[in-house]
């Protein structure tokens, strides 16, 4: 395995997500943060249609945020217990940067939907990836969230969905390892 960010190979080898609770400052400066969504948009995208967007939500809208997703959960749940609320008003706050990717689909192309809720998904896996490049640790979250309209109307419209929501810092502590799939459980040749 390597240990170390000098060789593509070796970069891709050792990100790891890092929990958005453990990641604190500094996060990316606006530069740093220009060049990871930059390298974010530049992922598979067939028929160039762009079906994501990234939306920043700056410190100073983080509370705004916990205020959305614990109004959208409290009209959802009235019965709702204070430590499901307490949990929905930290998560907003995590890390010191976040940034919502947005599944925004073009329904008018030929391109097929899953087509462009996986490039997506691809838009943010390259942004994780560019975040560990330059020395940062990144958490994508979802949880009831994402899958909440309101908390997506804060954001965009139907047909869009969060696609996640993800979180950017220094961890407090060395990230560790996770059990990987075992490779031969995952691989096949075809038989035809």
């Amino acid at each position: 395995m390597f240990n170390d960010r000098s060789t593509p190979l070796s970069l891709l080898s050792t990100r790891r997500s890092g929990k958005p609770r453990d990641l604190i400052a500094p996060g990316p400066d606006d530069a740093q943060l220009e060049q990871i969504l930059e390298i974010a948009a530049r992922t598979p995208d067939h028929g160039k249609l762009a079906p994501w967007r990234f939306v920043i939500v700056p410190a100073d809208k983080r509370a705004r945020l916990a205020e959305v997703i614990t109004a959208a959960y409290r009209a959802e749940r009235p019965q709702a217990a204070r430590l499901e609320i307490e949990a929905l008003e930290q998560f907003a706050t995590q890390a010191p940067t976040l940034v919502v990717v947005l599944s925004s689909p073009k329904v008018d192309s030929h391109i097929p939907l899953w087509e462009q809720q996986l490039s997506a998904g691809a838009a943010g896996m390259n942004l994780l990836h560019a975040a560990h490049a330059l020395g940062f640790a990144g958490g994508w979250l979802t949880g009831w969230a994402a899958y909440s309209d309101a908390v997506r109307d804060a954001f965009g419209a139907e047909p869009e969905r969060v696609a996640g929501f993800i979180f950017l810092g220094t961890p407090v502590k060395q990230l560790e390892e996770r059990p990987r799939p075992d490779l031969q459980k995952i691989i096949s040749n075809w038989q035809g």
